[in-house]
């Protein structure tokens, strides 16, 4: 049975979609977060919701392709004159005694 052109551009272009999707709802990369000798690896993680460090860091790289937010609270939330800390992609970032230790992170919005 043979197919035509268009029916398999088609399916060829619906499966493309379909990748499209199932990649939009994930980051790509690692986010790695160091308290002292340990390490802990968040590989590929939802780009929607809080994420949360177990305890917390003291220094963070984002190793994924989309930027993030830091937080020094465990429910992504700024503390009263708090602040939050922007890390681009690519970046690294160590907490200082001013803003304590990070303990959640979002993904900021592109």
């Amino acid at each position: 049975m043979r197919v035509s052109r268009r029916l398999a551009a088609l399916c060829g272009m619906a499966l493309f979609g379909i990748a499209l999707t199932a990649c939009e709802d994930q980051a790509s990369g690692v986010i790695e977060g160091r308290k002292g000798t340990t390490v802990q690896t968040i590989s590929n993680p939802p780009i929607d919701g809080c994420h949360r460090f177990v305890g917390s860091v003291e220094e963070v790289h984002n190793r994924t392709g989309s930027d993030i937010k830091l937080y020094t609270t465990p429910d992504c939330t700024v503390p009263k004159n708090g602040d939050s800390k922007f890390l681009g992609t690519g970046l690294s970032d160590d907490a200082v005694a001013s803003t304590g230790l990070w303990q959640s992170f979002t993904f900021a919005p592109g």
